[in-house]
């Protein structure tokens, strides 16, 4: 059965999401390995998913990107990858390779999970990842923790379960002072 991986980029220390248009955004996408993000095993973990799962508004962001900016190290992949975006508003998709899921969640990923090993990436957003918590769906947490105490922004635990247990399965740190952890969930 493939893992359900959850991806969090730009977390801030005292727990918030990079929003677009704060400072604690522009610090985030002022580090060069957020400009240029091709760590060869991040771009493997990437190319090697089963499929990418998005909410509606992470992937009109994300398929925007990818489509326009065809020299990101991300590009190749994401348009190449089998994409599904959870959505109950979003009629069609045109990034290739998408399709809609507007059925129960956890039916959902249950279908997604089958048929073999592997993992399936969770890009987000914010609302797609909580509602994945509530169900506990999730089986790891890649979280990018940054030196910054932002002070404002989106929250991402909150509406969560009041317990979620995990286990810390590898933590990294970079010369930008961003450590990389990776959680499993305590099952």
């Amino acid at each position: 059965m493939r893992k359900l991986i959850a991806t969090v980029f730009n977390y801030s220390l005292d727990g918030f999401l990079a929003d677009e248009g704060t400072e604690f955004w522009k610090f985030c996408f002022d580090l060069p390995e957020n400009r240029q993000p091709d760590d060869p095993a991040h771009l493997e973990f990437l190319r090697s998913a089963h499929a990418h799962v998005m909410g509606r508004t992470a992937y009109e962001g994300i398929s925007e990107g990818m489509t326009t900016s065809t020299d990101h190290p991300f590009a190749d992949i994401l348009n190449a990858a089998r994409k599904v975006v959870f959505s109950r508003t979003l009629k069609t998709a045109d990034w290739a390779n998408t399709t809609i899921a507007t059925g129960d969640t956890t039916e959902e990923i249950d279908k997604l999970r089958l048929g073999g090993d592997g993992h399936i990436v969770v890009w987000g957003g914010v609302s797609l990842w909580r509602s994945l918590m509530r169900l506990d769906l999730i089986d790891e947490l890649e979280v990018s923790m940054f030196p910054y105490v932002a002070g404002e922004g989106t929250r991402l635990f909150d509406g969560v379960p009041k317990s979620y247990r995990l286990d810390l399965v590898s933590s990294t740190g970079s010369s930008n002072g961003i450590v990389y952890l990776r959680y499993r969930r305590h099952r």
